[in-house]
């Protein structure tokens, strides 16, 4: 009995390993497929990824062997075998060399025959009627007209098909604190605008590609005249911080603002600092640059033009093209005396590092680095001083409450880590506790999810070994959470500090059509005209141009320890990109359409970013078109 018994499990064992695998065909199974496709597949593969073209850039491998792979994966014949059981191993163990990450660890066998049968209907000449997927966005959707306010200068490359090829490249607009009725505009080129709100007059206050010798804004990138904050008491003072990028590798001294741009700078004493963490040898020298952050003392803030002096205050090496530090904010709610009070947040992205394969994958985690992290300092000497600790550069305070600030060997101001590019900063101010605001960070992902994270006080947000609320592999596979969920605490690329769980985002959207590639930044509404959008979080896609709203008790109660709690978003509708693409093509753009691409988005990038002005009103700016339009009436 004993051996007929062993022989019937032989035979079954045989007749399973024999069976054919196929696709599920079912509305349901295609419908799962789908939902699936687009979350793991579509950003490389189908007409939404543009074939073997990812965000831009070739695909390499796919190059290299031909370009053989086909644009939407509905040939008869594929690369890598034609029936559902070979596509089925392809896609359940992933292609070598980091070609194609395995789904093994993220999907069970049935998700993955449901992805195989989608694909194939795609190739089918029946038309398949898929049921309503839900997911992670709420169905409910309200609409939002757009009002023309201000066209911005043409300034990007018209000539490029790129991300350089918008025809403006403003993106930070700031109220002037006071009563002075004046936005304050950047230009990633060079510009630091003043628009009068009442005569709709542009001038120019500083420009930075004239006035530093080795200014850069070139590739197309986050680059240039990046970003700008009003001090606190920026009425009484007139001091503003300013962010930019430049060159390594000039001359010693050649840093040095050049006299006689600016006739009413007094350059008298400025000097310029070591950059921190600065290497010898980067693994590309092409792509390394330098952060500044200089202190701007306006002697009479009344007029349009800068009378005063300047000082450099941080000024960071970065090792690589991509997200670089991008942001800097104070604590609105902090007053005289607060521990916060001009204490100034800095949003840095991890240079791309954490999709690079070896040592430097790691950086946003390790503590010895400043990529991808927020970082916390008092850029005024006199602030703080028996509370803090003078920078290694001598420019600024480090507060002695950061959460590694006694950690040998760890960067002191280094406030919380783990994130990929947290490139936008937004406080939300609850009026029942206003004296403790809540830091909300905009980071934007690189597989398959776009997040809104709570910044807490030494907390690691897992990248790159999570993102969203899945884990990520070293060869860039998402799966879901670990059973016991932690990382270690890395302090460098050999040491480490035990180990920690990670931090969850609050709100996620996916790299999908209904979400999109990169998220913009945004605010909690806090102006009269809109009162749907009362006590909401207002916010965007970059690229695609989607706007959406959640409510912030919802926000705050989806911070719950359980990582996947989400706030449910819903859409705010608008015609922004038929008015863009005609506002593009009257401005004199290109006739095919609006310059860039992206995997979500396709040919052509709205660049979208939200603005407030002091009343808590908000604006669209879209540089695409080079348009800034005013929140109109909402439906």
């Amino acid at each position: 009995m004993k051996i007929i018994h062993v022989l019937v499990k032989a035979l079954l064992l045989i007749t399973i390993i024999s069976t054919p695998v196929r696709s599920q065909t079912s509305p349901q199974a295609l419908a799962e497929g789908k939902r699936i496709y687009e979350l793991y597949c579509a950003n490389c593969h189908g007409n939404k990824g543009q074939g073997a073209v990812k965000a831009g850039f070739e695909i390499s491998i796919i190059t290299e062997r031909g370009g053989k792979q086909p644009p939407d994966l509905t040939d008869e014949v594929w690369d890598h075998g034609s029936t559902d059981a070979e596509i089925f191993k392809v896609l359940k163990e992933g292609i070598p060399a980091g070609m194609m990450p395995s789904l093994a660890g993220s999907l069970s066998d049935e998700q993955i025959r449901n992805v195989v049968g989608y694909v194939r209907s795609l190739a089918s000449s029946k038309t398949v009627a898929l049921p309503t997927v839900s997911n992670s966005l709420a169905s409910k959707e309200i609409t939002l007209e757009l009002e023309d306010y201000f066209e911005l200068p043409i300034t990007g490359d018209m000539s490029a098909d790129r991300v350089s090829g918008v025809l403006a490249r403003g993106s930070i607009m700031i109220d002037e604190p006071g009563d002075k009725q004046r936005f304050f505009i950047n230009d990633l080129t060079g510009p630091l605008y003043i628009l009068d709100k009442q005569t709709k007059q542009l001038t120019t206050y500083l420009n930075f590609a004239s006035l530093f010798p080795n200014f850069t804004a070139e590739r197309g990138y986050a680059a240039g005249m990046m970003n700008f904050v009003f001090d606190p008491e920026y009425s009484k003072n007139g001091i503003i911080y300013t962010l930019h990028m430049e060159n390594t590798g000039a001359p010693e001294g050649s840093a040095i603002p050049k006299t006689g741009v600016v006739p009413g700078l007094n350059l008298e004493g400025y000097t310029t600092t070591e950059a921190l963490a600065k290497v010898t040898a980067a693994p590309d020298a092409r792509f390394a640059r330098e952060l500044v952050i200089v202190e701007w003392t306006d002697r009479d803030i009344g007029n349009t033009t800068f009378e005063g002096t300047a000082r450099e205050v941080f000024r960071l090496y970065v090792p690589g093209l991509f997200h670089p530090l991008n942001e800097i904010t104070f604590n609105p709610a902090a007053r005289p005396g607060d521990p916060d009070w001009r204490v100034m947040y800095l949003g840095i992205g991890d240079a791309g590092t954490g999709e690079r394969p070896g040592p430097m994958r790691m950086h946003a985690q390790r503590l010895d680095t400043y990529q991808g992290k927020i970082l916390r300092i008092i850029p005024m000497l006199s602030e703080h001083q028996t509370t803090s600790t003078v920078s290694e550069n001598g420019r600024y305070r480090i507060p002695n409450d950061n959460p590694f600030f006694s950690q040998e060997g760890a960067r002191k101001e280094i406030w919380a880590y783990g994130l990929r590019n947290p490139h936008r900063l937004t406080w939300y101010i609850d009026p029942k506790q206003p004296r403790e605001p809540i830091l909300l960070a905009f980071n934007i992902g690189l597989i398959s999810w776009e997040t809104v994270m709570i910044i807490k006080k030494g907390a690691n947000y897992g990248y790159p070994l999570r993102e969203g609320t899945q884990s990520m592999s070293e060869n860039n596979g998402m799966g879901p959470l670990p059973t016991k969920d932690i990382i270690p605490i890395l302090l460098s690329d050999k040491d480490t500090l035990g180990t920690v769980k990670p931090t969850y985002p609050v709100l996620a959207y996916p790299h999908n059509p209904t979400g999109g590639d990169a998220i913009a930044n945004g605010f909690v509404y806090r102006g009269k005209s809109h009162p749907t959008l009362q006590g909401t979080l207002v916010f965007g896609d970059i690229t695609t141009g989607h706007l959406w709203y959640a409510n912030m008790k919802e926000v705050l109660a989806a911070d719950d320890d359980n990582p996947l709690t989400l706030a449910p978003l819903i859409e705010l509708k608008t015609k922004l990109r038929e008015i863009s693409e005609e506002t593009y093509r009257k401005r004199g753009g290109r006739p095919e359409g609006l310059p860039g691409r992206s995997a979500v988005a396709g040919g052509g990038r709205l660049d979208i970013r939200i603005a407030e002005d002091n009343e808590g009103e908000l604006y669209l700016i879209s540089k695409g078109d080079g348009m800034i339009r005013k929140f109109g009436t909402i439906k």
